[in-house]
């Protein structure tokens, strides 16, 4: 059966967002778009910058070096030797978390598939651990969400404790999961030891809520409110794929062949680890000693560059500045902002005789 992603632009892009920074969205037309996250100025003469780098079409441009961008102050460009500009570690000012919530109704846990599920959650933590906290959430029919493995915890291990796990309900809560799951990446992006945190919300379910403690509207609720990715794989005959999609409003895997929980998995891990590789922290030295100035940064790549720019103030300028020196992001007012979606569908696959609509798997298109 056919089978695939959706994904589509979130309209609300960011939380918490500084208008004031609304310079810094890509300007670039030929083929690159840059967007500013956050930036960082501060004495002697340092000047920082963490934005994400996409291809028009949306998809991220992983693995850049720090050659392949240009700096310019007022539209003239900064000597490399000058700035000894630099890509910096973003975990130095920035953590990303992402929460996987399990659904371990009876119908999953009586399904035989298991073994399938352990494997493919287990495979989807590795991918995305290098790049972010994962913690692993299991719900059912009862009220409240079940943890597993905490933010950054023994992922593996816990995994596999999964295999002896029964349902305290075997009903399915899956509205109520994702209202709490939002709770709880909320609680923990709060508590991040550093200015800049990101959040995603990844749900697997072989259904439809069943419980009814929550309604679609509530979800909708704690989504719209949320400022953080949020995915859904679903997989079994009761998938509801208009449903899924209001909660996936980052990209909705739906298939009704549980063979395809491996795919499923591998599909969402495989664009998370492109969002996490899409980021960059460019440092350097301004060679202003006063006054206001506009920064811009220009990435080229494969034949396609972009542009982002940022105002600052050079006032008190001087030398002896450190490009490795740690940026002084706002710790008391973080940043929480998931960018556009990370890549573009392909194309739509149907099959040669179409299934009623929301009855079958498959891409959906942008909204």
């Amino acid at each position: 059966m056919p089978i695939g992603m959706s994904c589509r632009r979130n309209p609300h892009a960011f939380i918490g967002f500084c208008a004031a920074l609304l310079s810094g969205l890509g300007l670039g037309c030929a083929g690159l778009k840059l967007q500013l996250v956050d930036a960082s100025v501060r004495k002697p003469s340092n000047v920082a910058v963490y934005f994400t780098v996409d291809t028009r079409g949306g998809e991220p441009v992983a693995d850049l070096a720090p050659d392949q961008f240009h700096i310019y102050e007022d539209g003239q460009p900064v000597s490399v030797l000058e700035s000894r500009q630099t890509i910096l570690q973003p975990e130095v000012a920035a953590i990303h978390y992402t929460l996987l919530l399990v659904d371990m109704s009876g119908s999953v846990v009586d399904s035989g598939d298991m073994p399938t599920l352990i494997q493919a959650a287990s495979s989807f933590a590795e991918r995305v651990g290098p790049y972010q906290k994962v913690a692993i959430y299991t719900f059912d029919g009862s009220p409240h969400l079940t943890p597993l493995v905490g933010f950054g915890g023994n992922i593996r291990g816990g995994i596999h404790a999964l295999a002896t796990r029964r349902p305290r309900d075997p009903s399915t809560n899956l509205n109520g999961a994702v209202i709490e799951g939002v709770h709880v990446l909320h609680r923990q992006m709060e508590s991040a030891p550093v200015p800049l945190r990101f959040g995603t919300l990844v749900v697997f379910t072989d259904g439809t809520d069943r419980a009814h403690r929550a309604s679609p509207d509530d979800v909708s609720r704690a989504l719209d409110s949320a400022g953080f990715e949020t995915y859904v794989i679903g997989v079994g005959q009761e998938v509801d794929r208009g449903q899924l999609s209001r909660i996936g409003r980052s990209g909705t895997f739906a298939s009704r062949n549980r063979t395809d929980i491996q795919r499923g998995f591998d599909e969402v891990g495989a664009r998370i680890e492109a969002s996490s590789k899409r980021y960059y922290l460019l440092s350097y030295c301004s060679p202003s000693r006063a006054g206001q100035h506009q920064v811009e940064i220009e990435a080229v790549a494969h034949g396609r560059a972009g542009r982002l720019s940022h105002p600052f103030d050079a006032s008190g300028f001087g030398p002896t500045c450190d490009p490795n020196q740690r940026p002084a992001f706002d710790v008391h007012h973080p940043r929480a902002i998931p960018p556009d979606a990370v890549a573009p569908p392909v194309a739509e696959k149907r099959p040669a005789n179409p299934p009623p609509p929301g009855s079958g798997p498959g891409w959906q298109p942008k909204r």
